[in-house]
């Protein structure tokens, strides 16, 4: 099987043209290439005509197992074996819904990489920060102090933003500290494997998303009750679609059917069955 630039494309014999939308798998292999069976095989046989067709003057017409176009090639030069592969040896790509789940999978997967990477760095920040408090206190202090005299302002923390905060932050007891930088990478490792588990496209990550997803949903709900913002919506909103896509169309917790139905619609879309029912494979001369 090999993976084949696309020329200029147009019906091969025997072969009804079908209308084409532009969908997943042709943006599959304008990235990747088309995937093609039976390009280095010495002879063409008749059975071989789901897959390959030649015609009477000796061209080779290979078929894309993802997006159904039919290639011309060559017959090759020096080929490496006698026939198509059979079929068993032949690994089929993803198409139809399967392929459209895989994208839409690794856009999660994308979202939890950048979680990961925003709560690692936070998580050394606060060790950091937890370590070298004593040395910052002083220096600190004294820039606020000299800040607000510079202003004629009173001495001192005063209210609340980014300066209240910090000024907490340096009144906290160490084992608070310590006990946040620990649950922010423990949340950064959670987020990580997410995000390889859904880019592998593994039914466990589509699980362990569902259920963190939906448990940080009440946090998140609760601070919008608080103070709303463009942000805090839009994490909500984007959140609330993961939970929604992963329950239901990836049929969680047996919804729809379950791994069963999902497993038949990768055979439908995915499987031998596609390919038949897109072109038949009677022949060339059809």
């Amino acid at each position: 099987m090999t993976d084949t630039p696309a020329p200029t494309l147009q019906p091969a014999p025997g072969v009804r043209p079908r209308r084409r939308r532009i969908g997943y798998e042709l943006l599959e292999c304008a990235l990747h290439g088309h995937r093609l069976v039976g390009t280095d095989a010495a002879r063409v046989r008749p059975e071989d005509a789901l897959l390959v067709r030649e015609t009477p003057d000796g061209h080779r017409w290979h078929r894309c197992l993802r997006c159904d176009a039919w290639l011309p090639l060559p017959p090759p030069d020096n080929p490496g074996r006698e026939t198509t592969e059979h079929r068993d040896a032949i690994e089929l790509p993803l198409r139809g819904r399967p392929l459209r789940d895989r994208y839409v999978l690794r856009l999660i997967a994308l979202d939890r990489l950048v979680h990961f990477v925003v709560l690692a760095v936070m998580a050394v920040a606060v060790f950091v920060f937890a370590h070298e408090r004593t040395r910052l206190r002083g220096p600190f202090y004294r820039v606020v102090d000299d800040l607000q005299n510079g202003v004629g302002g009173p001495s001192g923390v005063r209210g609340h933003g980014l300066l209240g905060d910090l000024d907490k932050a340096f009144a906290a007891h160490d084992r608070t500290l310590w006990v946040i930088g620990l649950i922010l990478a423990a949340y950064a490792v959670l987020e990580g494997v997410e995000a390889i588990g859904l880019w592998r496209a593994k039914r466990w990550a589509e699980y362990l998303t569902f259920v963190a997803t939906s448990v940080l949903l009440i946090p998140e709900i609760y601070e919008l009750h608080e103070r709303v913002s463009p942000l805090k919506v839009c994490t909500l909103v984007i959140n609330l679609a993961v939970v929604a896509y992963l329950l239901f169309a990836k049929r969680l917790f047996g919804l729809r059917g379950g791994g069963r139905a999902e497993e038949a619609v990768r055979e439908r879309d995915s499987g031998w069955e596609a390919l038949e029912r897109v072109y038949p494979g009677r022949g060339p001369a059809d």
